[in-house]
């Protein structure tokens, strides 16, 4: 625990010492709407980019297959979280995994066939499919590093665009709930 503790003042110091150059010239959202998300589209990126970091320093340390596992369901409950999953969404978010530094402890093959598995379920009855989804999820909730890591691919997942949807904050919220995190420990 000492370690996720030290992560985090890491993160904060980074977020503070970056706020005052993105509060100066931060950068918007790209082509989505100015309005659409919770917070600056600066921030929101430096979020990500600060959580991208912290799951890359846990890299050794995040090789079960309980995490693997949430992680995909995690992605895939993201990628769903409008209620369907087109077949370019599903394929960029499959890119998106397979290029992540820390999914690379696993073969492409069992993250993409999991991945894949879950997208199948919510698109096919995305309440059934949630249900499931969530279940597998919750396999970590006794594990903080990882059920913390599980958290922040999703929000590193649902941020790559440099945009989050509201539905996906919201779908990183309850599963938030679901493992026993403060949404507010990832800046949501």
């Amino acid at each position: 625990m000492a370690m996720w503790d030290r992560i985090k003042d890491q993160a904060k110091n980074l977020q503070q010492s970056q706020g005052a150059r993105s509060a100066v010239g931060g950068h918007g959202a790209g082509s989505r709407p100015a309005g659409g998300s919770r917070s600056g589209g600066g921030s929101r990126a430096q979020l990500v980019n600060t959580l991208k970091t912290q799951l890359t320093s846990l890299k050794t340390e995040l090789k079960s297959g309980a995490f693997r596992d949430a992680s995909m369901a995690m992605c895939a409950l993201v990628a769903a979280a409008d209620g369907h999953v087109d077949a370019a969404e599903r394929q960029h978010v499959e890119s998106l995994i397979l290029g992540n530094d820390v999914l690379q402890n696993f073969p492409a093959d069992q993250l993409r066939q999991r991945f894949n598995k879950h997208a199948d379920r919510l698109s096919a009855n995305f309440l059934l499919g949630k249900a499931e989804v969530m279940q597998e999820i919750a396999k970590v909730a006794k594990k903080p590093t990882e059920a913390r890591a599980v958290v922040q691919t999703g929000i590193v997942i649902a941020g790559a665009d440099g945009y989050v949807e509201p539905a996906e904050l919201e779908i990183i919220r309850e599963v938030c709930a679901t493992l026993g995190l403060s949404p507010t420990e990832f800046g949501i």
